[in-house]
């Protein structure tokens, strides 16, 4: 008979994260900004001056080993290199228990892998992408076999104070790290090209990069707060002889879209290469 697993509580659990690189500080800080939890509840553990002080600038506590976190947390996040976690995973498994909430960030680490090396399945994969540092991040999650939907709750919770999150069949996770892990590369690629674009057209480079910038910027809000269809908003702009319509020409002459989506294709393939390793 499965035993039950017992609800996180949210009123009182203490978060940890393994690893304190950027990423783990991005959510940290999302975590207490927006008042989900307070830094007196979040744990890391890192020896280098440096990191330590980042972290303790917003009230985390530091401690110097690992085994500190695990033994002091309810939620713990794996937010380590790829090619590290299950060395990370394995060591601490003496320390993990079915009571703890273990979430993974590790690019192309699958479900299965980690629930065997923690010795249980009460584990949420979660991708999230670099717009974390900003507060705009694009995260999707899925939930382990032995994850409760309160267990998704909580850490939708903790996302979705840095951005945005989804939640999705781990299937997918390859397709989503195509489109939004490496997305904001290909973003900013495009908004280099518009200010090139502008200088050569006679703008001061200083003044062409804000623009681009912020024309991306306000391009998007209109997607996910205005309600429209992007083609929709496209045709808005389009009026008939005009500036735009020109430009959208030369767009789809050098084959725009069909670019963006290869790109997209490429990169899942890539990810599924590297999920298989």
């Amino acid at each position: 008979m499965a035993r039950a697993i017992l609800p996180i509580p949210t009123d009182t659990y203490n978060l940890g994260f393994i690893g304190a690189g950027k990423m783990a500080e991005s959510i940290a800080r999302g975590v207490v900004k927006s008042g989900v939890l307070p830094a007196s509840r979040i744990r890391t553990a890192h020896l280098g001056a440096a990191r330590r002080a980042d972290f303790e600038s917003f009230g985390v506590k530091v401690v110097d080993l690992n085994s500190q976190v695990v033994e002091d947390c309810d939620v713990i996040i794996f937010s380590v290199k790829p090619q590290i976690v299950k060395e990370v995973v394995l060591q601490l498994r003496p320390l993990l228990s079915e009571r703890q909430l273990l979430v993974s960030v590790a690019a192309g680490v699958k479900l299965n892998d980690l629930q065997e090396w923690a010795g249980h399945g009460r584990f949420i994969r979660v991708m999230p992408n670099t717009p974390a540092a900003v507060g705009e991040a694009a995260s999707v999650m899925s939930l382990g076999t032995a994850a409760t939907e309160d267990d998704g709750e909580l850490i939708a919770g903790l996302f979705g104070s840095i951005g945005k999150i989804w939640k999705a069949n781990e299937k997918l996770f390859d397709g989503i790290t195509g489109l939004s892990g490496s997305g904001p590369a290909y973003i900013y690629l495009a908004i280099e090209a518009l200010a090139d674009g502008g200088v050569a057209a006679g703008l001061p480079r200083e003044l062409a990069l804000g623009l681009a910038s912020q024309t991306v910027l306000g391009a998007a809000v209109m997607v996910t707060r205005g309600g429209k269809h992007p083609g929709q908003l496209k045709d808005d702009v389009a009026s008939p002889g005009g500036t735009t319509i020109a430009g959208i020409h030369e767009l789809e002459k050098s084959g725009f879209r069909g670019i963006l989506m290869n790109a997209v294709v490429s990169a899942a393939k890539r990810s599924e290469e590297f999920s298989k390793r």
